[in-house]
């Protein structure tokens, strides 16, 4: 008897996934997730990384089926889902999972929202096929992190990939064979290196994954082919990404649905746009200012530790640009100290060039929490200390911000107000608001092409 391929393992479990089996939960915060993704993706739609991206030769130069987010233009699905992409990520505001260690949402969202208008999918399809991604996804998170990610691949680009060739699979409703070889083709699209963080680069990670798992699926459903044994064979992509012994397979489908990963607390909606790394330290400067009416301009020195996980890439002691702001937890920091928030409105290039701020990182450092080790726990943490001008010695500390109620995903309000904070900066008002009461009722929505009539920007009928 043939042993069944990894590949074939996720085709089956994929295959199987039926909206009126989820748990109420699970479509909850499916829901959410594409809500909130297309919200971040408004917002960011007219950044540079999108502008540029749409500007380029051979992008969004033919008209199609799919609806551009933010802009009066209708494209091909593959350009669609490469921009909106990149527009979902260029904020750094979009949703991430502890375990995944990177974005969940971002790599499903824009293929499933251009496969959606292209074949009039129902909602109710929608939201499985996004329980579907995030399930593969998640999965190979748990069998290659965190050798994965401490060796510099970014997981919601190398993992979303392969996650986003199996939401596009199961809303294009592929039989097992063609699923197992869209997520094979998937694998070889699969890349992006965390030294392109605090760059354009990292949104346009993004944008290729759905691209290019929307691609592997349309691939698979046309017939093509590829390596039954991508991921298990000795030049697949455990061994070639990892490397023997820095993986576990055996996690794959283990306990596959029971429960599912989108019932895990991990899965954290972003109040502040920036890096989901230095949350945990702003989350402590807020609790400091809160309990000790902190004054920027009486602090004598700040002390950032963070877990070694999360300084890796956040530290940027004088960021110079938006981008790297949003990767610096010393700018970050000082911010939450100062204003009590941390805001869209913070990343702009007279933001960082604030000499309040100026001076507060000046007083800033950083370095690795003494004991915070690499165990499964406390990946998402930090400390921070401000002393005071006058000899005040303050300090909070936060063990794991995934889990703080300021940022669970569960709080209708806070999504609420998040999504028409980011919308209104491409919709006016009142569509933005007509776009979000239709998405709180996504299952029942069968109108895809309507609905990119409202997150597309264009002009509103007489």
């Amino acid at each position: 008897m043939t042993r069944e391929t990894i590949a074939g393992g996720f085709a089956r479990r994929i295959a199987d996934i039926r909206f009126e089996a989820l748990p109420e939960l699970v479509r909850t915060r499916a829901v959410i997730g594409v809500a909130d993704t297309l919200a971040v993706a408004l917002a960011g739609a007219s950044e540079d990384c999108v502008r540029i991206l749409r500007e380029t030769p051979g992008i969004c130069e033919a008209a199609g089926p799919a609806s551009v987010i933010g802009a009066d233009a209708r494209v091909s699905m593959l350009d669609a889902a490469l921009v909106n992409g990149t527009a979902s990520h260029a904020l750094d505001f979009d949703d991430f999972s502890s375990v995944f260690g990177g974005h969940q949402s971002a790599p499903l969202v824009a293929p499933l929202l251009a496969l959606a208008e292209a074949r009039a999918a129902r909602g109710r399809d929608v939201i499985a096929a996004y329980a579907a991604g995030v399930e593969t996804e998640i999965r190979l998170a748990r069998a290659v992190h965190w050798h994965h990610y401490d060796k510099g691949w970014h997981p919601t680009a190398t993992l979303g990939t392969i996650g986003a060739a199996a939401a596009s699979a199961h809303l294009l409703g592929l039989t097992e064979p063609q699923i197992a070889t869209a997520l094979s083709i998937a694998a070889s699209d699969s890349a992006g290196l965390k030294a392109n963080f605090g760059s354009m680069t990292k949104p346009l990670h993004i944008g290729r994954s759905c691209r290019a798992g929307l691609l592997a699926a349309l691939l698979a459903e046309r017939g093509y082919t590829a390596g039954a044994r991508a991921f298990e064979h000795d030049q697949g992509f455990f061994e070639v990404f990892n490397g023997a012994g820095n993986y576990d397979a055996e996690k794959l489908f283990e306990g596959w649905g029971a429960p599912w990963e989108l019932e895990d607390d991990g899965l954290s909606l972003k109040l502040w746009p920036c890096c989901g790394s230095a949350h945990a330290a702003i989350g402590a400067g807020l609790d400091l200012r809160q309990a000790h009416g902190i004054e920027a301009e009486k602090i004598a020195r700040i002390e950032i530790l963070p877990h070694p996980r999360r300084l890796a890439h956040t530290d940027t002691p004088r960021p110079q640009t938006p981008l790297e702001a949003k990767f610096s937890v010393q700018y970050c920091t000082a911010r939450a100290l100062a204003d009590g928030d941390v805001t869209l409105a913070h990343f702009d290039a007279a933001a960082i060039a604030d000499p309040r701020i100026a001076a507060l990182l000046e007083k800033t450092s950083a370095r690795p929490h003494p004991q915070m080790g690499d165990g499964p726990d406390g990946q998402w943490s930090a400390e921070v200390i401000v002393e005071m001008a006058g000899g005040a010695r303050h300090a909070a500390r936060i063990d794991d911000i995934t889990r703080d109620p300021r940022v669970m995903p569960d709080r209708a309000e806070d999504v609420r107000t998040k999504f028409m904070a980011c919308a209104t900066r491409a919709l006016p008002a009142a569509r933005a608001e007509e776009l979000f009461e239709r998405l709180c009722v996504l299952e029942v929505e069968s109108d895809f092409g309507g609905l990119g009539a409202l997150f597309s920007g264009a002009p509103a009928e007489a």
